[in-house]
């Protein structure tokens, strides 16, 4: 366990105004505190930033750490250090970072004659270009609007046309679907290519970057202007555009590196999420840097079991963080090949884990891993924290920055044990870290929110412990011959037997209970070969056994692969609609 003094020290030394901003409250309750964060209570009450008038993450966060290297006051550790499956490396300090997004920033600023506020569309991989690009964003002003390579140009046209943006960014395989689209968004006047190629229509970024100073003064935004701009890919109608403000990712996602990631500036953390997913900006860029931490980055063509597992073993990666679909194919593998010396703490976020992934990682590896659950609308909503006792199947507590209840339709809080919808409170203030609102749709906004809660459209149980235990989405529960039926709960069930590589369970329509449940299944590779009507019938009485009775899947089909998001997270809603018809 890292002890408070551990903690503290890279926040009492900085003489910024944003150190002072996040540690006033450590100050005044400093003699109250334990020596360390293992009490819940204590992390809540460390949490109590103000919020300055203005703010702005690269001037105030990054420059800091960069004047701390030059001082000594900061660990000998890269701000980013970026490989490939070559063996190519590239580490770059926290003051080279400065001077290589200075440079873009004047591109920005130059070149595409951008002005705070005007958007940007930003479609990379893994390459240190993404991460030159989000700073420059914050040093101009300019709102960045992220978004996953593995877009269609359909994708990308209603990103382009919706948005307004004026810039799009991009390498040689998105080049092509952006030019296929770029003639109908009149608002687009800039196409930026990240390549050693030159390519008609395009300006070359490092052509750009060889040519401008790196002499740039940071826009002075207020806390409150909009910063950044995720489209949510949602369950039902086109992606919504959710947005963030300065302060709201830049000093709210303190509370995940601070305090959920438990980093400092002597730790190396490996985020696995694609660039175009919010938790890439939390895990990937805000949470580390806002503790001094290193980020490291594995530009993997796709997600590899034996490349993971290498790279955990062989470079000095002391926290990790990834999502349960990637926690699920790790340990299939023989991990007793390897050898995990540096690694410190496990995270997973995106989706609920299995208890029995847990359990066998932790035979693997002696280490815990720690959930956390969040939206692309927030920061960490609830966690389990360094120290706290896990309840394996629950995501935590809530975070320090929410007050997190289970509510009704109307927004009243339920009783604990009740199950109904995860909410954070609002009224009489609404939390900083908030997403600010779904741009130019203010019907969608307002739907959000019930009473004094903003409803997250998740639906869940608080137990009397505070814990919050996921029951599902609140368009995936299930209603059979009256009764509610969490689909993670079969799909933790169907798992936990060795047939099962993956499952999603979803309703499907039934003459006499309406719904029933039904699981889709993808089977472990020695058993595709096994009968299959006997293995429904193990599956079917494996649940039984595993959970209540009543939540047996009375349908299972066999399939190859699952539908999911570029973030990994199963797309139930496809397979629903494929049930009911409607596709």
């Amino acid at each position: 366990m890292r002890t408070l003094t551990r903690n503290l020290s890279s926040h009492y030394k900085s003489l910024t105004s944003f150190s002072r901003l996040l540690t006033s409250q450590i100050h005044r309750h400093k003699a109250s505190l334990p020596k360390n964060f293992s009490d819940y209570e204590s992390i809540r009450l460390d949490f109590n930033p103000q919020i300055p008038e203005y703010f702005n993450f690269a001037r105030d966060v990054l420059d800091k750490w960069a004047e701390k290297e030059k001082d000594g006051e900061r660990a000998a550790n890269p701000a980013l250090w970026w490989v490939n499956d070559r063996k190519e490396e590239i580490r770059w300090t926290f003051e080279e970072l400065g001077f290589q997004s200075r440079k873009l920033a004047n591109v920005l600023s130059g070149a595409c004659q951008l002005t705070k506020q005007d958007r940007l569309l930003l479609l990379l991989p893994r390459v240190p270009e993404w991460w030159l690009v989000n700073i420059a964003c914050l040093r101009t002003g300019t709102v960045l609007l992220p978004g996953t390579s593995q877009l269609t140009a359909r994708d990308i046209f209603h990103r382009l046309q919706t948005s307004g943006a004026k810039c799009v960014i991009a390498d040689e395989s998105l080049a092509p679907l952006v030019e296929a689209v770029a003639s109908q968004c009149p608002s687009l006047h800039s196409k930026i290519l990240v390549s050693d190629k030159r390519r008609d229509g395009w300006s070359n970024l490092r052509d750009l970057m060889n040519n401008v100073s790196s002499d740039h003064e940071c826009a002075k935004t207020r806390s409150v202007d909009p910063m950044t701009i995720f489209f949510t890919s949602g369950t039902t109608g086109s992606p919504k555009m959710t947005q963030h403000s300065h302060c709201s990712y830049g000093i709210g996602l303190t509370v995940n590196g601070r305090y959920w990631m438990d980093l400092t500036d002597q730790d190396v953390l490996w985020n696995t999420s694609d660039t175009g997913w919010a938790k890439s900006a939390w895990s990937s860029v805000y949470a580390p840097w806002i503790q001094g931490a290193c980020v490291f980055i594995h530009q993997m063509p796709r997600f590899n079991n034996s490349t993971v597992l290498e790279t955990l073993s062989n470079y000095r990666i002391s926290t990790f963080c990834t999502a349960p679909t990637a926690y699920r194919m790790l340990v299939q593998e023989d991990m007793s090949k390897y050898n995990f010396r540096s690694l410190q703490h496990c995270l997973c976020a995106g989706e609920p884990i299995n208890p029995e992934v847990m359990k066998k990682w932790k035979e693997a590896t002696g280490l815990d891993i720690y959930e956390g659950y969040g939206q692309t609308e927030t920061v960490l909503i609830a966690g389990t924290f360094k120290g706290m006792k896990i309840k394996p199947g629950s995501f935590g507590k809530a975070s320090p920055a929410y007050d997190v209840q289970v509510v009704d339709e109307k927004g009243a809080v339920l009783p604990k044990g009740v199950e109904g919808n995860l909410g954070i409170r609002v009224k009489p203030h609404k939390p900083f870290s908030l997403f600010t609102e779904y741009t130019d749709d203010p019907v969608k906004t307002e739907e959000c929110y019930r009473g004094d809660f903003y409803l997250t459209g998740d639906r869940g149980v608080m137990d009397e412990d505070g814990y919050l235990w996921f029951v599902g989405r609140a368009d995936d529960v299930i209603l059979s011959a009256g009764y509610r039926i969490g689909p993670f709960e079969v799909e933790n069930a169907l798992i936990e037997h060795e047939a099962v590589a993956e499952s999603a369970v979803v309703c499907s329509p039934d003459p006499i209970r309406g719904e029933v449940v039904k699981a889709f299944v993808v089977l472990t590779a020695e058993y595709r070969s096994h009968d299959k009507e006997q293995l429904v019938k193990d599956l079917q009485t494996h649940v039984k056994r595993m959970t209540a009775p009543y939540k047996y899947p009375r349908k299972v089909e066999f399939v190859e692969q699952l539908p999911k998001t570029i973030s990994g997270k199963i797309r139930r809603v496809e397979l629903r609609k494929r049930e009911w018809g409607q596709t």
